[in-house]
């Protein structure tokens, strides 16, 4: 008898080992299931209810995903307005945080009701690993969007301020405060570490109709000299009439950043230099800037390759750098350092040629900034974007600029007004007369809706064919009224510049004519 219940043991011992491996193998693959089906595990282990509650919760994550993408896919901007609002940054990290753990407690709760009682040590440690390795799949995702949300608060917070400058309180149905145009001063910093301090080399005031998007890009000439200033503001005080300002124009940042306290008109504010030359700008132009954006060129290029570089075209070798480097000929797609370089190069050219290519660039960057390559570059862009960018913009108006922005890239015409000679003398300015430039090039593209330049006026062209002997002639030796503006100031034998970029005439040009 004793014998014969050895024998049976060992038997009976077998067939329950089976069973667990095969038991354990089904814990597994129910368990790896529940990652993609969550409730699976519960309902094949005749938990009907806690299984069918969450497929069904399951279910409706899933079609608003679908829902939302739907919606989003035929309107990025409408995704990209939500990204810049802090309350959906940090509702988006913490859904991400809870879905996570939710989904994790699912997968975790799967293994346990489904695993073979008892389980030997190898069941035990591959379950426990299984689990660990499914919960990583979920929280890797997880933790990128976190992540990105965070990232993207902490870049809104960092670059763009709490209030509107006016005091009034936003309106997201009026959020212009029931103007038709707006103003924004675009400032271009060259800083670097082989220089002090910061020269504002390029120096754009954008005044855009907030309806159809229509944009003039007033270029103001970094040697504008005897720069006057607001009457009855510190640096009319500091600097009175009728000389003005003692050195050039793009000094003007750079020596209220040393005294702001007896220059800046608020040194209170985020940067007391650029808020000092949202006004001088105003005074000159006529027009009134409500907000400022200044990009440090030393991380200008970071932007560039965040957003995928750009398209240009260059009629000319533009060389540039100290190793003896050129942008060539052509059709070419620019990095971020060699946008800098085609945006601030002024070898074999002068301040005004490369005021016209900084214009084209701004062009081109609002043409081209594909959202899927920024959404795919985000991390680079934000951190780019951190280091590199100052403003007085609130985040309350993020969303209203990203609408216009979209409006200005899709249905506006961009036209150039550069105060550059021939049209202006930056030694010896004519203030009443570049007022009467500005609101000239804006009454008449609120006239004509952006569309095409000033009948009568010649319209340059960034490559222009070599002139014919009879033109040639007619700008050598022929009467006034047979010669271009461009010849008489330049006395050249071409009709209009040849370089992209370049304005001539008192007229704003559209951008499309002299950006090829």
């Amino acid at each position: 008898m004793a014998n014969e219940g050895a024998d049976e043991r060992p038997e009976a011992d077998g067939k329950e080992s089976d069973r667990n491996r095969s038991g354990t193998g089904r814990a597994l693959l129910l368990t790896a299931a529940s990652v993609v089906l969550p409730g699976i595990a519960h309902l094949r282990s005749g938990r009907r209810a806690a299984g069918i509650t969450i497929l069904s919760l399951y279910a409706l994550l899933i079609a608003g995903a679908v829902a939302a993408a739907f919606v989003l896919a035929g309107n990025i901007a409408r995704g990209a307005r939500m990204a810049v609002q802090s309350e959906w940054l940090l509702t988006a990290g913490a859904a991400a945080f809870v879905l996570a753990v939710l989904w994790m407690t699912v997968v975790v709760h799967s293994w346990v009701i489904t695993r073979p009682r008892p389980a030997g040590a190898g069941a035990r440690i591959g379950g426990a690993a299984l689990v660990l390795l499914l919960c990583l799949c979920i929280a890797a995702p997880a933790g990128a969007v976190m992540h990105t949300s965070y990232t993207a608060y902490d870049t809104l917070s960092s670059v763009f301020g709490d209030d509107d400058l006016d005091g009034k309180p936003h309106d997201d149905a009026d959020p212009w405060n029931g103007r038709d145009r707006i103003e924004v001063l675009l400032i271009g910093g060259d800083s670097g570490s082989n220089r002090y301090g910061m020269r504002t080399d390029s120096t754009m005031l954008a005044s855009i109709d907030v309806h159809d998007g229509d944009t003039v890009l007033i270029s103001l000439p970094r040697n504008l000299e005897d720069v006057q200033f607001p009457e009855d503001s510190k640096m009319a005080e500091a600097y009175p009439p009728p000389y003005g300002f003692d050195d050039i124009f793009n000094e003007i940042y750079q020596t209220v950043a040393e005294d702001p306290e007896r220059l800046a008109e608020n040194p209170q504010a985020t940067d007391p230099a650029a808020d000092t030359l949202k006004g001088v700008v105003g005074h000159i132009t006529g027009l009134e800037p409500e907000y400022y954006a200044l990009v440090d060129m030393k991380g200008f290029e970071a932007v560039i390759d965040a957003i995928g570089g750009i398209d240009v075209h260059i009629d000319q070798p533009i060389p540039y750098g100290q190793e003896g480097a050129v942008l060539e000929a052509g059709d070419q797609h620019l990095d971020g350092n060699q946008a800098l370089w085609y945006g601030r190069s002024r070898v074999n050219s002068d301040d005004y040629t490369r005021m016209g290519r900084q214009g084209c660039l701004v062009k081109y960057v609002v043409e081209q900034a594909d959202p899927a390559t920024v959404l795919t570059s985000f991390q680079d862009l934000a951190g780019a974007t951190k280091k590199t960018l100052r403003t007085d913009i609130p985040q309350a108006k993020l969303p209203a600029f990203i609408e216009l922005a979209e409006t200005v890239a899709e249905d506006g015409g961009m036209k150039a007004l550069q105060l550059s000679p021939p049209q202006v003398n930056p030694a010896y300015p004519d203030w009443k007369e570049i007022r009467g430039l500005v609101a000239d090039a804006v009454s008449a593209q609120q006239d004509d809706g952006g569309e095409g330049d000033q009948a009568g006026e010649p319209e340059p062209s960034a490559s222009a064919p070599s002139p014919s002997p009879s033109e040639e002639g007619a700008g050598e030796g022929g009467g006034e009224g047979d010669s271009t503006e461009w010849q008489d100031y330049t006395g050249l034998p071409e009709p209009s510049p040849t370089t992209p970029g370049r304005q001539v005439g008192d007229d704003a040009t559209s951008l499309d004519a002299i950006c090829p």
